[in-house]
């Protein structure tokens, strides 16, 4: 503890971002860069001497908070970040993604404004990258044994390394052209550029990790042939089964899932497209989900020029305030505004929104069509309100202009007709996502199952925790014991009421 009183001293202070008319024109981060590292040592002296860190429950991954703020805090950079990759392979994508539980459940913030770990966490990995704190980390000597992880997001990343630096040989598979997963195609550009991705990837195969792209196992390539090739096969294909929305229009043109419309955004900053197929640019958009898919879409609507945008919630509106439903240190629903919700206030993208961009208590009813009649192309989409089970309510009827929609509402699970469920044999529970056991196992000897698939839509911190706990679980498979760390089990659930 650097500063005895520093949380009683110092406010919370968040790291500036750029103007909003400037960020819009283009598809680089939202902060401003360099304006973390002025604040972020005194930011990490109000981490207190808690007795009790709850921040470790909050975080799956166990990271040693308390530990890295005061190194920070004592401007001791090099040890931060030893203490931080102790516990977290990718720290600078959790420090730029991860809606930070730990905070909400930071001691501090029983009364009042948190540890901003996550801002000193990002502050660590990306000082620690730049002052070549990170190198890589080849294993002394090889097992002999081979592994193949299906899938190279966060989940399927975390456990290549992880079987690589323990003397396995591991290959990625990816089905798309590029590796990343959701980190590649998934998240926009302003969010987390590509480059810190490069980065970490060159780190991987540095220390040996093969990476095979343009592969479908399951359709490409047969999965129970695949296992046969190696000793272990890990499952971290995500859950990308996309949720539907079943009403009347939902055929008209100009309606596309989130993960349609996002990856060519995506693929436009790889150099793939000078335009989109799908773009924005001039329309009237509609987004219908709330939650951080619905944002990110928001965001990249804005920067494609959109005549008009709008995001229709659910759910109602939440206070500023944690609700006394959802007590200290659980990650309280409370109103929160994203820089994409920050940029459409500021532009007045919505001219009927309730806040930002957002209506809430919006259920989509129908989709609508030209006047004509003719079933070519959507034109509007009605919405009522919703009773308090989140169902749409009797009342009056609402139209919005849309000449296009876009929908983010979630998923479901791994999808069921990739061929993997059925060559390997695995099966399904009731939430949708790959039956397996305590050990991570599943389906066939030697199969494993990490991240979404098995657990089910989640946060990018639960991924990489299930990914190190995933390979620690082959290890032992592969070696009859393992030293890697186990953070999470299968049956870990995040501090929710």
């Amino acid at each position: 503890m650097a500063d005895p009183k520093g949380f009683l001293n110092t406010p919370r202070r968040l790291p500036p971002r750029r103007p909003v008319a400037e960020r819009v024109r283009d598809w680089h981060e939202v902060q401003v860069p360099g304006g973390l590292l002025p604040i972020v040592g005194a930011q990490a002296g109000r981490c207190m001497d808690c007795g009790v860190p709850f921040c470790h429950e909050g975080c799956p991954l166990g990271n040693l908070i308390p530990e890295w703020n005061e190194l920070v805090s004592r401007d001791d950079w090099r040890r931060a970040s030893e203490r931080l990759h102790a516990t977290n392979n990718f720290p600078e994508f959790t420090g730029r993604l991860c809606p930070a539980p730990c905070e909400s459940a930071c001691v501090l913030a029983i009364n009042q404004p948190a540890v901003t770990i996550e801002n000193v966490e990002r502050a660590i990995a990306d000082l620690a990258w730049e002052s070549g704190h990170v190198s890589p980390k080849p294993p002394e000597r090889l097992s002999g044994k081979t592994v193949a992880v299906i899938g190279s997001g966060p989940a399927g990343l975390a456990a290549a390394q992880q079987l690589t630096r323990a003397g396995h040989t591991v290959a990625v598979y990816e089905r798309a052209d590029r590796v990343g997963g959701l980190l590649r195609y998934g998240i926009p550009e302003f969010k987390m550029e590509k480059r810190h991705l490069d980065r970490r990837l060159a780190q991987m195969r540095a220390e040996g990790t093969k990476f095979r792209t343009g592969v479908g196992v399951g359709t490409d390539v047969d999965a129970a042939e695949l296992r046969a090739r190696y000793d272990a096969l890990v499952i971290a294909v995500g859950a990308t089964a996309w949720r539907e929305l079943p009403v009347p229009g939902r055929e008209l043109a100009g309606i596309h899932q989130a993960m349609e419309y996002l990856p060519l955004a995506n693929r436009v900053q790889e150099g793939d497209f000078a335009r989109p197929p799908i773009t924005a640019e001039g329309r009237h958009v509609v987004i219908v989900g709330g939650g951080d898919t619905g944002a990110d879409c928001l965001g990249t609507v804005l920067r494609q020029g959109a005549a008009s945008v709008t995001q229709l919630d659910i759910h109602a509106q939440p206070g500023a305030e944690r609700p006394e439903s959802q007590p200290w240190p659980v990650y309280p629903k409370i109103y929160r505004m994203s820089a994409a919700h920050e940029e459409a206030q500021v532009l007045g993208s919505s001219p009927v929104a309730d806040a930002d961009a957002r209506v809430f208590s919006a259920a989509t009813i129908r989709f609508e069509g030209d006047e004509r009649g003719e079933r070519t192309g959507v034109q509007a989409v009605r919405l009522v309100g919703v009773d308090a089970d989140g169902r749409p309510a009797p009342g009056p009827e609402r139209v919005l202009r849309a000449d296009m929609v876009l929908l983010a509402l979630g998923f479901s699970g791994p999808e069921r007709d990739s061929g993997l469920l059925g060559q390997l044999g695995l099966g399904l529970d009731d939430r949708g996502t790959i039956t397996r056991d305590e050990g991570y196992a599943a389906g066939h000897e030697g199969v494993f199952v990490a991240g979404d698939a098995g657990r089910g839509q989640s946060l990018i911190v639960w991924a990489i925790a299930e990914g190190r706990s995933a390979a620690a679980a082959v290890d032992r498979y592969l070696s009859g014991s393992t030293t890697l760390p186990a953070p999470v089990t299968p049956a870990d659930r995040p501090l929710v009421v």
